[in-house]
């Protein structure tokens, strides 16, 4: 599991999630993507995983539940939650009496208070973060650019799939499901835009035909912060990360990256 401790507190911190739901017909599964509305600060008109910076009442909720995840990580997972349900209308990390109308209308709740603990005090339900699963934990430092996000990556699985998802309009311009490889392929047509983590996670994603495969090698691969680095490759720049953290592409020359 990540520490809170292993990188410098100048990141703002964020929390992003993978949402896996079976495919079709036997396939690989598929992954919950959003395009960012591009008068976004950060990673305007992108493809990313929902998700987004973890606001002080999600500390404040994480300190309260007790448990065994400290406070700090525990804020970073009510975020996911939080914020799953605000950008798509989905419920994870939750238990209770959940169906489509319960949860459109906590969505609406929730947009109204920007509160999470006041919806699972409204409809009666309780955190399940154990839903959620570590997956990885990117701070690319810049002193450049002034907002940094140090970003942690879970993985939740919705099994079949059933469910409705719309989209928050005033962060988010469309969510699809994809898989990986599918991602991937779209993005070197052209068809979506991904930054620099999120192709490499793409990657990493591709490498497992199901959420259980996934899980498993987060589960094997303790969580590291990430920073990529600057390294020069037969006179050539790139921007690299470590090679012993699950990833199996861990460079790309820097003159093809993008950035948020």
């Amino acid at each position: 599991m990540s520490n809170a401790n292993d990188s410098p507190p100048d990141g703002i911190p964020a929390a992003t999630v993978v949402i896996f739901r079976n495919g079709s017909d036997g396939g690989p599964p598929e992954l919950l993507m959003t395009i960012r509305s591009r008068t976004m600060t950060f990673a305007g008109g992108m493809a990313v995983f929902p998700g987004g910076r973890v606001d002080p009442a999600d500390f404040e909720l994480g300190a309260a539940i007790g448990g065994p995840l400290d406070p700090d990580e525990a804020g970073h997972q009510v975020a996911v939650v939080r914020e799953t349900l605000e950008e798509t209308g989905l419920v994870i990390g939750l238990a209770g009496e959940i169906d489509a109308d319960r949860a459109r209308a906590a969505r609406d709740y929730l947009v109204q208070t920007g509160d999470l603990a006041s919806v699972l005090s409204r409809f009666n339900w309780e955190l399940d973060l154990a839903q959620l699963t570590p997956f990885a934990r990117w701070f690319p430092k810049n002193e450049r650019i002034p907002r940094v996000y140090d970003t942690r990556f879970y993985l939740a699985n919705l099994g079949t799939g059933a469910v409705e998802i719309e989209a928050d309009l005033s962060e988010n311009t469309h969510l699809f499901w994809t898989t990986a490889q599918g991602a991937l392929d779209a993005a070197e047509r052209g068809d979506i835009k991904v930054i620099f983590p999120t192709r490499r996670n793409l990657e990493r994603l591709a490498l497992f035909a199901s959420f259980d495969e996934a899980r498993a090698q987060a589960e094997a691969i303790p969580v590291r912060t990430i920073t990529p680095f600057m390294a020069e490759v037969a006179g050539k720049s790139w921007l690299n990360i470590g090679e012993d953290l699950g990833y199996p592409v861990t460079g790309e020359p820097l003159d093809s990256v993008m950035r948020g």
